[in-house]
């Protein structure tokens, strides 16, 4: 929200008042309150008939900071509020030496000079971040009466802002006004489904603004070199985080908010949709698995949109009998027969013509208006009420249902919709509707991943949804919503999920081809090269089935070659997921999250790295053009083994068999042995792929164990001393091989440990990518010696590599 005419003057009808200086300090050993008057007060007399601002200053943790603004502290306190987690033990040291205060948590500090003016330093390193100045710290009372907070902390020349949520506006947020307020909009617009009011910059630190109702976001727009943001309370609470890289951000805002939760194996795999408001039946969903299985295209989880239930009773949890007269058998069939996951569609709004609505009324499961009727309207479904997730009893309820369907066999659930919620309505805890409208999607899609852990256990639960905030990201998976099916769209929905990535979100999705319209056979295959390398992949669309050969059969084969090399990466990929769950770092990647210290970087959203070691850059372009930039290094093209030098841009084109997918310089990357499915014994027969180790280097490469949350069932070492390449191996299940990329070697003889067998019962293999070393079983290390070095040109073969 903007409050100022310029620099100069109010909007009308605005009255502000910011801090002006410390009039008084209450200091504790680990915390100080500032109090300071909206103006400079040189006698008594001015102490009367103004303002006075509360500034509690604390810390929940190393490397984090808190600073909550207060100016009438009489108010209610009135839900809900975020879930946050302090470090245990954890206390900020506090100093003073005359006028001046300083709070120090970790590296990261806050000083105040309380004989200046009004100023908040937060340093590290010996370098001030970012500083809440003269307007920096303040309300506004607007003409009609409303309160509101607000903060504005300064950025230096050249400082980004990313992040705030899953947004398709672009990526660089500078010189944008957003609103952190849930709502339906599509992809096309301003509006979001996922609202986090936290953000990052290229300096290394990051502001998370603890407030779940709206949060109006002003960035380097109403004033020029500032970050501002306010809400319509009489307490603003936001908290510094540092880094000093974008990944310790995440890391240290995610023990705050939540950690990810790792989702199984399985999921993966790529998931197939009978799409929204297609007809389809039992004999529909057969003819789609026996398409895909005849055309050798793995196939993990099938999912069932939402006419899987009679029209006008969504949600009633129920089959139509008309359409799925045997669902138990159908499921069982799938699961037996074709070894599927099933998924179905869900929302938390339940239709009037449902016999559910009659239920939940009686009651009082759903949400009520003031006078103490049912909240409905007929927007989506006909005379629909919202399920009250406040009132336990309700979300009991709701589970039940939920876990009718798992014991039937459903493995898991879209949690589609939970934006849309009314303010004007009474909630049965007492909470504040305003504060509930973006929070209501945390405890529906809580309530639901609760169900699914309990009935596949905390490893299988997974689920699909749309919608999110603060802490959301422990419900994985999230997918990118209502698209049009085109290559800006593409384009959009990658910008999105990239700003989702760096607001503490670790797995994230799209529809496969777009959801509105039906995508161009161009549009379709490039869209699938990028959906198969995204953490998780659905054909998913509105009124157009998303099957392959629907299209033509060039569609067929990118679709069974990426879904096969997605497979292949899945010992890189769980790895990466891994990390997600166990530092918040997100699976796909914004190239400023990898390289924070290339400029060249900062501004990138059309291309991203998928794990440590992995760019992507999709082709947005029916001519196969792609215009990308490539970091410092030697970097391999994983399916050619091209080599690009870096740093520089680079221009190519790419056939529907490929598209710029380079390994990182040094990289090793775990290939599975398998491609027939997402989930078998990584370690077992894994190819390690060595893209030219720096001498002297060792690199570490952890093969995680099949549905392993943490932990790794195999560790390689990779070490290169001159032309001699060492491997050593450590908990390895069975045989394994090296694939020295653009290099021909030789075997060192027999260098395996004690008892082990090499040398000449070892295999030798040339490549087209380079020497393949294959190493029997129970053997701990292979040496090898470099005897040259080829650099293929880009092949144009298939995509299965190795």
């Amino acid at each position: 929200m903007k409050f100022t005419d310029g620099y100069w003057l109010m909007r009308e009808d605005v009255q502000a008042s910011y801090a002006a200086e410390v009039a008084d300090a209450r200091v504790d050993e680990d915390r100080f309150t500032l109090y300071a008057p909206v103006q400079h007060v040189t006698r008594r007399g001015q102490t009367l008939n103004s303002p006075l601002l509360t500034v509690e200053c604390w810390s929940p943790a190393e490397g984090v900071i808190g600073i909550r603004s207060t100016h009438h502290a009489g108010a209610a306190e009135r839900g809900p509020e975020f879930a946050l987690r302090t470090e245990p033990g954890h206390a900020a040291q506090v100093t003073r030496e005359r006028s001046l205060l300083k709070l120090t948590a970790g590296e990261l500090s806050l000083c105040v000079d309380s004989a200046a003016p009004w100023r908040l330093d937060f340093t590290a390193e010996g370098r001030v971040l970012t500083s809440a100045k003269a307007r920096g710290t303040g309300f506004a009372v607007l003409g009609d009466g409303s309160h509101h907070s607000l903060a504005q902390l300064t950025l230096a020349v050249g400082e980004l802002v990313y992040g705030l949520g899953e947004r398709f506006t672009p990526f660089v947020k500078n010189g944008q006004s957003v609103d952190i307020w849930q709502a339906d909009g599509g992809t096309a617009s301003e509006q979001a489904y996922k609202n986090v009011p936290f953000h990052l910059t290229n300096r290394g630190y990051g502001i998370f603004v603890n407030h779940p109702g709206k949060v109006s976001y002003e960035i380097d727009s109403e004033a020029v070199g500032q970050v501002q943001f306010s809400v319509e309370d009489q307490s603003l609470e936001y908290f510094v985080v540092y880094g000093p890289t974008p990944k310790d951000v995440l890391n240290r805002y995610t023990a705050l908010t939540g950690r990810p939760a790792l989702p199984p194996a399985w999921s993966f795999g790529l998931w197939l949709s009978t799409s929204f408001t297609t007809s389809y039946d039992e004999e529909t969903v057969n003819r789609f698995v026996r398409g895909m299985a005849e055309r050798d295209i793995p196939l993990g989880v099938f999912h069932f949109d939402c006419f899987w239930m009679r029209e006008y009773q969504w949600c009633d949890f129920t089959w139509d009998p008309d359409v799925f007269p045997d669902p138990e058998g159908m499921l069982r069939r799938l699961r037996e027969e074709h070894g599927l996951r099933v998924s179905v569609w869900i929302n938390p709004y339940i239709a009037q013509k449902s016999p559910l609505f009659a239920e939940a009324k009686r009651h009082g499961y759903l949400v009520r208006k003031a006078d103490g009727d049912v909240w409905q309207w007929d927007l989506w479904q006909a005379g629909m009420a919202l399920v009250d997730f406040t009132d336990q009893r309700a979300r009991q309820w709701y589970a039940s249902k939920l876990r009718a369907l798992t014991a039937q066999g459903v493995d898991c659930f879209k949690t589609d919709f939970g934006e849309r919620i009314p303010t004007d309505v009474v909630w049965h805890d007492g909470s504040d509707p305003e504060r509930m409208h973006n929070y209501y999607t945390q405890l529906y899609n809580e309530t639901v991943f609760e169900v699914l852990s309990e009935a596949r256990g905390a490893r299988e639960a997974v689920l699909f949804a749309r919608s999110a905030t603060v802490g959301g990201q422990q419900f994985p998976v999230h997918w990118g919503g209502d698209c049009e099916s085109h290559f800006g769209a593409m384009a959009e929905s990658l910008r999105g999920g990239l700003s989702l990535g760096l607001s503490g979100f670790g797995f994230w999705s799209h529809d496969i081809g777009g959801f509105e319209g039906t995508p161009t056979p161009e549009v379709f295959k490039r869209w699938v090269q990028f959906g198969l390398l995204s953490s998780h992949s659905r054909l998913h669309g509105s009124k157009s089935y998303r099957v392959p050969w629907d299209y033509d059969e060039e569609a067929v084969a990118v679709t069974r070659d990426f879904t096969r090399l997605k497979h292949r990466l899945m010992p890189y990929l769980f790895h990466a997921a891994q990390q997600a769950a166990e530092r918040g770092t997100p699976m796909m990647r914004a190239m400023v999250l990898e390289f924070p210290d290339d400029p060249a970087c900062h501004t990138l959203d059309r291309q991203y790295m998928l794990g440590d070691d992995l760019l992507v850059a999709p082709v947005f372009s029916s001519d196969g053009v792609v215009d990308y930039y490539v970091p410092d290094g030697t970097w391999t093209h994983l399916l050619s083994g091209e080599q690009v030098r870096g740093p520089g841009w680079r221009r190519g084109r790419y056939g529907y068999d490929s598209l710029p997918l380079l390994a990182r310089p040094g990289s090793v990357v775990p290939y599975g042995e398998s491609d027939d499915a997402a989930e078998y014994d990584w370690a077992h027969g894994v190819t390690l792929r060595v893209h030219e180790p720096t001498d002297g280097a060792t690199i570490v490469t952890r093969v995680p164990a099949q549905g392993a949350r943490h932990g790794t069932a195999a560790v390689y070492r990779t070490t290169r001393d001159g032309d001699t390449i060492t491997v050593d191996a450590e908990g390895v299940p069975g045989p394994w091989q090296v694939l020295l990329v653009g290099a021909q070697a030789v075997l060192a003889g027999a260098q395996a440990e004690p008892g082990d067998a090499i040398g000449s019962s070892a295999s030798v293999e040339r490549t087209v990518l380079g020497t393949l070393l294959a190493v029997p079983a129970g053997t701990a290390r292979l040496t090898a010696h470099l005897t040259g070095s080829k650099r293929p040109s880009r092949a144009a073969g298939p995509c299965r590599p190795g």
